[in-house]
């Protein structure tokens, strides 16, 4: 093990404890419930970023803040602010249909929550993993290789998207996605973006595998 290693996993166990000790697990919900878009942006620039280190890691077999970093901390937490509002606009939608009998199963939390993550992965997630595939394409680009005056049809262009659709799109939202967010929804509304959070880590690890696996057979 590198000394990488040890930091990464001192820095989540960090977290970890942050929210199950009870002084600042207060502050967690605190926070949470009257800062939903702040905590959002928190949670997400943190933890997925933390993803996308470990993803790395894995993929290169060392630590390295690249170039673009901030950029991208500032794009997961964009989209954690994006994920706060979508979150509560499927489930309130969800729970609506099951009243009105546009969807079965009212009253079974396991129901709401499959139709929930169903249906917001089908729909909302490929839009978003569309973006952040372009701002993530978009970094590469102008902090690794420093590339200047990007233009959209370039950015657009390097983008594969081939293995967004068959890889991404096909394959990780129904076996990953779908699942994994169903257990998010059975869970209290104020632990449900955070669960996200935590989630984008095991996909970025995932990922990673798959491609280091790739790599070598190649």
């Amino acid at each position: 093990m590198k000394k990488g290693d040890f930091i990464w996993t001192a820095a989540l166990i960090g977290v970890i404890v942050f929210l199950v000790y009870p002084p600042t697990h207060k502050v967690f919900i605190s926070i949470t419930t009257n800062y939903p878009y702040i905590a959002g942006f928190l949670k997400f620039a943190i933890l997925a970023t933390m993803g996308d280190l470990l993803a790395y890691r894995i993929v290169t077999s060392e630590w390295k803040i690249r170039k673009g970093f901030l950029f991208r901390a500032f794009i997961w937490g964009f989209l954690g602010i994006i994920i706060v509002l979508i979150f509560n606009i499927y489930g309130t939608g969800i729970a609506a249909a099951m009243k009105s009998g546009l969807l079965p199963g009212e009253g079974y939390p396991v129901a709401f929550a499959f139709f929930t993550s169903t249906i917001m992965n089908l729909s909302f997630a490929p839009t978003m993993m569309g973006f952040h595939r372009f701002t993530d394409t978009y970094a590469d680009l102008k902090f690794i290789k420093g590339q200047k005056n990007l233009k959209l049809g370039h950015v657009l262009n390097e983008v594969d998207w081939d293995d967004f659709v068959s890889f991404v799109v096909l394959k990780t939202i129904p076996l990953f996605w779908i699942p994994a967010h169903t257990i998010t929804f059975l869970l209290p509304p104020e632990y449900r973006v955070l669960m996200a959070a935590f989630l984008s880590i095991a996909l970025g690890a995932i990922l990673s595998f798959a491609k280091a696996k790739n790599k070598q057979q190649k």
